[in-house]
């Protein structure tokens, strides 16, 4: 568990945690879907989620009790070169109550990617998210281009993904 200034903290998700994962990442679609964004379905499946949660890669973030944010994080993605470099952040989510906590989120990934010797935290989102974009250029991540994919449950049949990365700071 990494605990923060602000009484923050992170842990690894259980198995039987599946409905508190799903309960953000629900919210944050919604929220999404509200403001005309279609960045993910109206609601996640159990099953999109459950491989990484049996993995260990399911990620939680907790604030006086209560589940803030979620986070997947993995050591390789289909859309990227197996080039062992990097980690990769899925299903990024935060609370409307923690809005603000996305940065100290990524902080904490790039803190584990460092951990695994790893020099690259990586991710995408739909290509047609200028907000979210703009969101992760403004937290210094580069674009590397964008791939067709076949997503069940993403409300297109070949959504259009844009490619981030950035470089992971090295300790202090």
């Amino acid at each position: 568990m990494i605990k923060s200034d602000l009484q923050v903290s992170v842990r690894r998700a259980a198995p039987h945690e599946a409905d508190a994962v799903l309960a953000v990442l629900d919210e944050a679609a919604r929220w999404l879907a509200g403001r005309g964004v279609v960045q993910w379905p109206d609601a996640f499946r159990p099953e999109w989620i459950e491989p990484a949660l049996q993995a260990g890669e399911v990620w939680l973030a907790e604030r006086d009790g209560a589940v803030v944010g979620t986070l997947t994080l993995q050591w390789s993605d289909p859309l990227w070169p197996d080039d062992g470099r990097a980690g990769y952040v899925h299903r990024f989510a935060v609370r409307r109550a923690a809005a603000g906590l996305g940065p100290r989120l990524l902080a904490w990934a790039e803190d584990k990617v460092r951990e695994h010797g790893r020099d690259r935290l990586r991710l995408d989102c739909v290509a047609w998210n200028r907000p979210l974009r703009a969101y992760y250029e403004a937290a210094g991540f580069l674009h590397r281009g964008d791939v067709e994919i076949n997503a069940p449950g993403s409300g297109t049949d070949r959504p259009r993904l844009s490619r981030y990365e950035r470089a992971v700071r090295p300790s202090r």
